[in-house]
Formats: C-alpha cells, structure tokens, sequence
C-alpha cells in the first residue's frame, strides 16, 4: 500500500522507488515506493529484521540499492548519492562520537567535518545547547555521558550542518524515558524549522508522534498511513475479552470459527473476527465457548483499535498470504535455492 505524502508542500522531499537491497540470497529490502513530503515527520515502524535500517542506510547514500532508487531533494542515491549527501543528517544506532573528546570538541569536530562557517557557529551551537540541555556538560567528556545523553550529542552533531532531511535509526533504543521525551522534543522542533525528518522505530507507542507510519515486515511495506487511518481498518473487527487468565481463554478460542485471530494485552486478550462477521454475534460466540471451556470471560465487548493490533493485522494478512503463495513467489529467481528475506 502506498499514499500521497500529505504533510509538508512542494514537491516531495524522498521519493523511494522499487527500492531493494541483497545481501547474497537474502534480500533485506523488497521493492519499497513511497514518497514523503517536505516538513514531514515520517516513522518506519516494525520489529528487528523488517528492514527499517537498510531502508535508511540507502537513503542516507551509505548503501547502493541493488536494484530501483531513491530521490532524495531530487537527487538519485543510486546514481550521484554524494551530491545529496550535505543536506542530509543520518544518526545511526551506534553513532560515531569520540569518547575522548568533550561535548563541545564533539560538536566543533563535525562542524570542521561538515564545513560548518566559523561566523555561523555561535549562534547554532547556542540553539543546540537549548535544544538538547547539554550546555552544562560542554567540558565533559563524551564516554562519560549517560546512554540518553550520548544520543542527544549525537544528534546535535548529526544536525551541527543545518541539514534539509534527518534520518534517525531507532534514535530512542536503550534510552531512559525523560531522554527519550527531550529527543523528541528536539525532533519536533526540527521539523518545526521545516526540517523533513524519517525516524525508525520498533516502539508502537512512538510510532503515534508521526505524521504518517510505515508498517514494514520482511523488507516489505504493509500499509503506509496516518496513524487514525491505520486503526480505522480494524473498525468494528475488534473484541476485548476481561478474563481471569487471558492466555488460558486464547489457547481456549484456539481454530474457534468466530475468532481470526487472538493477542493478549495486558489482563485482557483483543479478539479479531473475520471481514463481514456480525461482530455481536461473535461476542455471544465466543463468551458460550469460553463458558463450556471452564474460563467464563467478565466481559466480551467492543474494543478500540490500537496501532499494535493494526500493525499485527497486517502481518498476519501478508504472512498468510506468504504462506498460499507459490514457491516461486515466496522465493523470486530461486532455482533449487531459496531466499530468505530478514
């Protein structure tokens, strides 16, 4: 599923087309095409292994796609991806900071590296110091930050050069959860300069801050859409189970007709039914089966959709589709091997 980038204006800032990655047989990135528009926050969202972080390697121009392309400000990072490269900042997981160095010789070094005017630097390092509360650890040393601290270093350095596009790699992973609020803070304030930012992320509560999400599993793009747009396809579909043992009342609805498929949250378990199902029907349905299981539910009713539920709807959905495949879909260009996708 692709959509119109719809924040920002002007012409899109990415364009992404076709765009894979191979490593050997295992291909990292299938085909990606969407586009993100000037000024917007855009979030790749999905588990270890979907792709999120190769997707933003070949944005960044640190990895030549294999085969289709990306535009990054008009530029193609397949073909001429140094001449895109001064107006992007890309923070990677383990950004490159020099534990030796202080706060302040941290941000000098990648203002020399990105020939940053001296005349200039001043009044953006005193914005960067605001922004990220760093300003009383200018002299410390930057092995000697705490993990969230690091991160913000690591992104003032990354945004030293007044890039046009940000790319952040899971920024907040390991980060305690008052470092992960001022990061982003200092994300959306970027953006409010107008700055076009693309965060990955595996946090389905972060994944609320975008714009717009892309769901991405297996290399692939499930659905690109405003988060409301994203729980809106599960409207109606979904029932919240109260049971004393959540888990014991999943395995007991386990093949039961009226049930697609089952999660635990918390003390409750989400029920989805299928496409075109009288949803109260299903409650009654499914309230009988766990009575005649021993495990009578407190309450089947109606639930909200979440943006977990809809991520994993539409997992479920390409792995079943996935699994009645041909062989020959599952596995392109395979011929006695098959290509496993991470």
């Amino acid at each position: 599923m692709t959509a119109e980038p719809e924040a920002g204006n002007g012409r899109a800032a990415i364009q992404v087309q076709g765009l894979t990655r191979r490593f050997g047989e295992v291909v990292a990135v299938d085909g990606l095409a969407f586009e993100v528009g000037r000024g917007e926050l855009f979030g790749l969202v999905g588990p270890d292994g979907a792709g999120k972080t190769t997707t933003l390697r070949m944005l960044a121009g640190v990895l030549r796609p294999t085969s289709g392309d990306a535009l990054v400000e008009g530029v193609s990072m397949a073909r001429d991806p140094e001449t895109a490269k001064p107006g992007i900042a890309y923070m990677s997981q383990r950004f490159g900071l020099y534990a030796d160095l202080t706060v302040a010789e941290n941000l000098a070094f990648y203002a020399d590296l990105y020939g940053v005017p001296r005349a200039e630097r001043p009044e953006r390092l005193a914005r960067l110091y605001r922004f990220s509360g760093l300003e009383p650890f200018r002299d410390r040393l930057a092995g000697q930050l705490s993990g969230g601290m690091k991160q913000k270093l690591g992104l003032s350095c990354a945004l030293i050069h007044q890039p046009r596009v940000l790319l952040l790699d899971e920024p907040t992973f390991g980060v305690d959860p008052v470092s992960r609020r001022d990061l982003w803070l200092i994300v959306h304030e970027m953006v409010a300069l107008g700055i076009t930012a693309v965060v990955s992320t595996a946090y389905l509560d972060e994944a609320e801050r975008f714009d717009r999400v892309a769901f991405m599993h297996r290399g692939r793009l499930l659905a690109l859409d405003r988060t409301d747009g994203l729980r809106a396809g599960l409207a109606g579909r979904l029932l919240a189970v109260e049971a004393a043992d959540p888990r014991a009342a999943r395995q007991a609805l386990a093949g039961h007709a009226a049930v697609e498929r089952a999660a635990v949250f918390g003390e409750r378990l989400h029920l989805t039914v299928p496409e075109g199902a009288d949803a109260a029907a299903a409650a009654k349905a499914v309230a009988e089966a766990l009575a005649s299981a021993g495990l009578p539910p407190r309450s089947v009713g109606p639930a909200t959709p979440t943006l977990e539920d809809a991520f994993m709807d539409h997992v479920a959905r390409a792995e079943l589709a996935r699994a009645e495949a041909p062989a020959s879909a599952r596995f392109p260009g395979a011929t006695g091997s098959r290509s496993r996708r991470v």
